[in-house]
């Protein structure tokens, strides 16, 4: 009902805001009304990364068609509506609830359905009947009339990257993610290497015997932490980072090796620091440098909620002003920087890893500093 395509473009750009980044589109078809008399429809298929759970999605969706406007049926049969989005599959689940079912029970039996979904997910197998969605639309190809319509969403929503999103993250090599402790780089990382099919070189801290040590007696174990932190950095960086990866587009990591020299001006003293430096220097000429480097700050008070949040024992004890005295590393590290391209995201007040919405301000951001060199 009304305006067709704009209603499909309203409904993936609702999806987007609230449900999960889209990472695939497919073309648009028209078919005529199946099981009723009726206008006929626009169709289409979208792939959508979200943390959501199934019941969780469903929900979502069926707000949206009620914000667009759906109103419930007058009787049993099909009717003409606004918009009607189905969940087709989710990952390989397979639920059988009232109020959901998935695979939706009717994917096998229609051709308006098969054809964007194939162009989508053709290899991926039903869940149920063991056949790749390709197979089932070639045998429902004959069921029905389906044409390809002119139209298309990708052009609409202007998806400028090599992986079907309007956000160009994956189109260049390598994106250093930094911030002070608890500011939520590693999980930022996470989704979008997970997002965007890159690579992700998470920091191995947790293995560092070292750490544990230095929260409980930080003037005995400071140097030894330094020299092992960035012994392994500059390993990590030069094998997972420099080495090409012939099945991720881009390599994405929750540090740079920078973090070194600023966690050591702080915990070393004078004379370690100099030490420290000087072979810093040396390491720091060989390793790859980031396409860009993204800088999350947040405030110490907030900082202090998500450590107490994640719950590690080690970290309990730290103290806005050690927190403090790292934000003035990276503060100075990035006023003086002239070699790298630096963007500094304020997550203060975003909740990227809960937040659809907060999450594409993230997104967008860092887009924009890729745009514009």
């Amino acid at each position: 009902m009304g305006d067709r395509f704009i209603n499909l473009c309203n409904a993936v750009d609702h999806i987007e805001q609230q449900l999960g980044l889209i990472i695939k589109v497919a073309p648009v078809y028209e078919v005529p009304a199946a099981g009723f008399i009726g206008n006929d429809f626009l169709n289409s298929c979208i792939l959508v990364h979200s943390t959501k759970t199934p019941q969780e999605s469903l929900t979502i969706l069926q707000s949206i068609e009620k914000q667009m406007g759906r109103v419930p049926k007058n009787g049993k049969g099909y009717e003409n509506r606004v918009i009607d989005l189905d969940i087709l599959l989710f990952d390989d689940l397979i639920i059988a609830e009232d109020e959901l079912r998935i695979p939706h029970p009717h994917l096998h039996q229609r051709d308006f359905v098969l054809k964007p979904l194939q162009a989508i997910a053709g290899d991926i197998q039903h869940p149920l009947l063991g056949k790749s969605i390709e197979k089932l639309a070639f045998e429902n190809e004959l069921n029905q009339v389906v044409e390809q319509n002119e139209l298309s969403l990708s052009s609409e929503l202007s998806f400028t990257s090599h992986s079907g999103s309007k956000f160009p993250i994956d189109q260049i090599n390598f994106i250093a993610i930094e911030g002070n402790i608890g500011s939520g780089k590693t999980s930022l990382a996470h989704k979008i290497s997970e997002d965007f099919k890159g690579r992700c070189v998470l920091e191995r801290f947790a293995d560092n015997p070292f750490l544990p040590l230095f929260y409980k007696d930080q003037e005995r174990y400071s140097f030894p932490l330094e020299m092992s932190f960035l012994a392994d950095r500059y390993q990590q960086l030069s094998d997972d980072v420099a080495q090409h990866d012939l099945f991720s587009n881009f390599t994405v990591a929750d540090y740079y090796v920078i973090k070194s020299l600023i966690f050591s001006k702080i915990t070393l003293q004078e004379e370690e620091y100099a030490l420290y430096k000087r072979l810093f220097n040396m390491m720091y000429k060989e390793l790859v440098k980031p396409d860009l480097y993204v800088y999350l700050y947040q405030t110490e008070e907030r900082l202090l909620e998500n450590i107490k949040m994640r719950g590690r024992d080690y970290e309990q004890n730290i103290e806005a002003s050690y927190l403090a005295k790292i934000q003035q590393g990276y503060t100075e590290f990035i006023k003086s920087q002239k070699d790298l391209k630096v963007k500094v995201i304020d997550v203060t007040h975003l909740d990227f890893v809960n937040n659809q919405e907060d999450y594409l301000e993230v997104l967008r951001q860092i887009s924009e500093a890729i745009v514009g060199g």
